[in-house]
């Protein structure tokens, strides 16, 4: 059996459907939000994977390289900003961080 491009899609859209779920389910945990979020980033750089590989174009890894730049920015900007709200608040949910509303 060989794998497709189907394959790698839907292995793509069921990586990205659990992680928009995983979004909608949990609301509280801070750390759980920002796992849902790089696992739809690592859904939508599969599927950049697969349409270069398949297509025999280089340029859909190259962004991927771009992807994972910024989503191990975001990674560090956002665990960062999570310790400087734990510090404060001794709590991690995001019911109680009405504080940080304009």
């Amino acid at each position: 059996m060989t794998l497709t491009l189907g394959h790698y899609l839907a292995l793509g859209a069921i990586l990205f459907a659990l992680a928009t779920i995983g979004i909608f389910l949990n609301r509280k945990n801070l750390i759980v939000l920002l796992m849902a979020i790089e696992l739809m980033l690592l859904a939508v750089n599969t599927n950049f994977i697969a349409f270069s590989y398949f297509l025999g174009d280089m340029a859909g890894q190259v962004f991927v390289f771009f992807i994972l730049t910024i989503a191990a920015a975001e990674s560090a900007i956002g665990l960062a900003i999570l310790v400087l709200v734990f510090r404060n608040k001794n709590s991690i949910n995001v019911d109680e961080l009405d504080g940080l509303k304009g």
